[in-house]
């Protein structure tokens, strides 16, 4: 009976309570305490949360579990960050899952913080059947432009896979590749592989750029990622551009 436990006791149990069906919060349900009240009614918030939470990452499974049903064994998600800095390379991924996958985190890199980033990447990296990568350096942005940069990045981003795809799901770009290819926009809110390969090229961008900022600390590296914050305008003002900033930006091109 809950009327031999105290409250906190109670809110310790309910916290490993995982099912609404649960005998013990049935229990609790009829305990009169107030405070027991309370306690249910945050764990019955949190498994409602969790419960929207599968659904959602269900949801954003749907393209691959079609594919699978249609006999792709390995579907890679592929994404890209990077094209709107004025320094640093664009880098792209691509990562295979298999049906087991269940990071209900994984989603969109942008809607993430970089704490949730940092342990997201590496649960996806341990747990994905594989993860590849690809980098475009700002010279060869500046050569080609950084669509197509874009594009040789997440080319080499597949052709560095061992496990041979049989189908990609992309974030917005066709590539001249002949392995079959559905584009989404939006794709890192729509393919839980888009949305791994997004978290892993952010998190692996951002280490390079932290890595730049202890070669060039005068622009800040660090912080802004290489995009055109007020330090980073400052640092290229007084500085002049250094060997990562891409000349063919502006306002980069007026040093």
């Amino acid at each position: 009976m809950t009327e031999q436990l105290t409250v906190k006791e109670i809110q310790n149990r309910l916290n490993d309570v995982h099912s609404t069906t649960d005998p013990f919060l049935n229990e609790c349900t009829n305990d009169g305490r107030k405070g027991v009240q309370n306690a249910v009614k945050r764990c019955l918030k949190r498994l409602d949360r969790i419960q929207k939470a599968k659904a959602a990452f269900q949801h954003r499974f749907l393209y691959e579990n079609a594919l699978w049903q249609s006999d792709n064994q390995y579907v890679a998600g592929i994404d890209e960050v990077g094209r709107g800095p004025l320094a640093g390379p664009v880098v792209a991924c691509a990562v295979i899952l298999d049906p087991s996958f269940n990071l209900l985190g994984v989603t969109d890199s942008k809607m993430l913080t970089r704490h949730e980033r940092e342990q997201l990447y590496l649960k996806i990296v341990d747990e994905a059947v594989e993860v590849s990568i690809g980098v475009r350096s700002a010279q060869e942005i500046d050569r080609v432009n950084v669509l197509e940069a874009d594009k040789e990045a997440m080319t080499d981003a597949i052709n560095a896979l061992d496990h041979h795809p049989s189908h990609l799901i992309i974030d917005a770009v066709k590539l001249n590749n002949p392995i079959p290819q559905t584009t989404l926009i939006k794709a890192d809110q729509k393919s839980i592989s888009v949305a791994a390969a997004s978290i892993v090229a952010k998190e692996y961008r951002d280490h390079l750029m932290a890595e730049y900022d202890r070669l060039y600390p005068q622009y800040d590296f660090a912080q802004n990622m290489g995009y055109g914050t007020k330090q980073h305008l400052q640092g290229l003002a007084e500085n002049g551009p250094c060997p990562i900033h891409r000349r063919t930006f502006a306002p980069v091109d007026r040093y």
